[in-house]
């Protein structure tokens, strides 16, 4: 796996040994493809990536000028990779690692939202465990608390099979494309 795009393009970041961890990486064309779709949005955002993994999604904003990550994982293996996937790829990156389980959407986006100094964010991707049904309820919880700034964009990465709503709230399903056997749902937060 390498960074598609941006500042720190072409550097190899680092995955879990085969087996060693429940983390499938988002694959180099799928975020080439998702980079391509955000184009200028990534440059100056405040990003939350949820069910980070490998960092991939989060690493890959920083290398096209994101302001700041947020990563959120529930396993610290997860994090011990991010933190050594963002020391190779950068000097100072201006990125976190929170450890929390987000199989309660309500309770995980809580302790998010507990981390002072953060603002809102404009930039969240979700790429929960395929199949397990978690991207919905998440979606539906994140649009009820203050993690959006207006005009958010929330991108969930799922199997291409998986049924989201067109809209949870004031988040509006926008865009969706399909790369093999992956799915991407663009969501706009509606300014009301």
């Amino acid at each position: 796996m390498r960074i598609t795009g941006g500042n720190a393009r072409g550097r190899k970041l680092m995955t879990p040994a085969s087996g060693k961890a429940d983390i499938r990486p988002t694959s180099d064309r799928v975020r080439e493809a998702l980079f391509n779709i955000l184009a200028q949005r990534t440059a100056g955002s405040t990003v939350l990536d949820l069910f980070a993994g490998t960092g991939a999604l989060g690493i890959e904003a920083l290398s096209r000028d994101a302001a700041f990550v947020l990563f959120v994982d529930k396993s610290r293996q997860a994090g011990q990779l991010i933190e050594a996937n963002l020391r190779s790829c950068f000097r100072q990156p201006q990125a976190a690692f929170l450890c929390q389980d987000l199989a309660l959407p309500s309770k995980g986006l809580e302790k998010v939202l507990t981390l002072s100094g953060i603002p809102p964010f404009n930039l969240v991707f979700m790429d929960p465990p395929y199949t397990k049904k978690l991207a919905a309820p998440l979606l539906t919880n994140m649009e009820k608390t203050a993690l959006l700034a207006p005009g958010a964009l929330v991108v969930i990465e799922e199997h291409r099979n998986t049924r989201l709503p067109a809209t949870a709230g004031t988040l509006k399903l926008i865009n969706q494309r399909c790369y093999g056997e992956t799915g991407l749902w663009f969501y706009e937060l509606l300014n009301l």
